[in-house]
């Protein structure tokens, strides 16, 4: 019982960020889609705020407007929504190395929390960013309403992107349910020959990392593959489940590596550095996750046999 209420407080703060966004969207005159835009943000406080309790229908409604609304391109951030570079560097001259002491609490309250406490893996990501904006009050000193300012700020510049991991992670969910493992599997049967394990792993690695290319999300794409390639083609000839498993989730994340589809990754450092390509990451990373994708076919085959 706690773990929900815990939940809901932390999924209603969240909306009232979404809520400040929008009000910002409103107030940014310059702005043409301003008024499309803050109803975005005003549709997704409320599913986060009020979702719950809402009839599903209506919830799925409001989630089609969103898709409306973001494929028509009326959703845009704000003109301040960039970082002012004269008060980023005078801050960063002020704070030093002390800015990374909240970075790096944040994730290792995380994994406490997560591991010692009985509230969950999501509540304890809403415990450690409670724990680690209380040490930026006490190392940085800000004005009292500045986490809130920056905070909308930042929200507003990611924008739609922020949304994309947990959309594709229950389209995943979806795919499971919908069975698409099984066409799958009916698709590869014709392409892999009778016993012919090397092939089999060539095609349930490049299905991994291209189905995760294409959901964004290696734990979607995951239970999808495996029970379509995995589980008929390499365990059922004698593979080592335990091998299998493992390696196939890595061979996903070399499809992660290489997607914009996998915002929190690629799309969003893009945005938040402000780099001037938006795909420079995957640039980057596209030579190594090739190189990571041939390791993993040949320890799979050697090591799951």
């Amino acid at each position: 019982m706690i773990n929900t209420i815990l939940s809901e407080i932390f999924y209603c703060l969240i909306g009232v960020i979404f809520i400040l966004v929008g009000i910002r969207a409103l107030k940014a005159q310059e702005l043409r889609e301003r008024f499309f835009t803050a109803a975005f943000w005003f549709l997704m406080a409320a599913i986060f705020m009020i979702g719950p309790y809402l009839p599903p229908a209506v919830v799925g409604a409001a989630i089609v407007v969103l898709a409306i609304l973001t494929g028509l391109g009326k959703v845009k951030p704000g003109a301040g929504a960039g970082i002012d570079p004269e008060k980023s560097r005078r801050e960063a001259k002020r704070l030093g190395n002390k800015i990374f002491i909240p970075v790096i609490l944040l994730a290792v309250s995380a994994l406490l929390a997560a591991t010692f406490l009985p509230f969950g893996a999501s509540n304890a990501i809403g415990i450690s960013g409670i724990i680690a904006l209380i040490v930026v009050f006490l190392a940085a000193k800000p004005e009292p309403q500045e986490p809130a300012v920056q905070g909308t700020r930042l929200m507003d510049s990611i924008g739609i992107t922020g949304f994309l991991p947990q959309l594709l992670a229950a389209l995943g969910a979806v795919f499971t349910s919908a069975g698409v493992g099984d066409v799958i599997a009916g698709a590869v049967s014709s392409v892999i020959p009778d016993g012919s394990r090397f092939i089999a792993v060539v095609v349930y690695c490049l299905g991994m990392a291209l189905f995760t290319a294409i959901m964004g999300n290696g734990f979607a794409a995951f239970s999808v593959i495996t029970v379509g390639i995995g589980i008929p083609f390499l365990i059922a000839q004698g593979g080592n489940p335990v091998v299998i498993g493992a390696l196939g989730l890595t061979a996903g994340y070399c499809g992660t590596l290489m997607t914009p589809m996998a915002a929190n990754f690629n799309i969003m450092p893009a945005a938040l550095l402000e780099m001037k390509n938006s795909y420079g990451i995957i640039r980057a990373q596209a030579p190594v996750a090739v190189l990571m994708l041939i390791f993993h076919v040949v320890l799979m085959y050697f090591w799951a046999f």
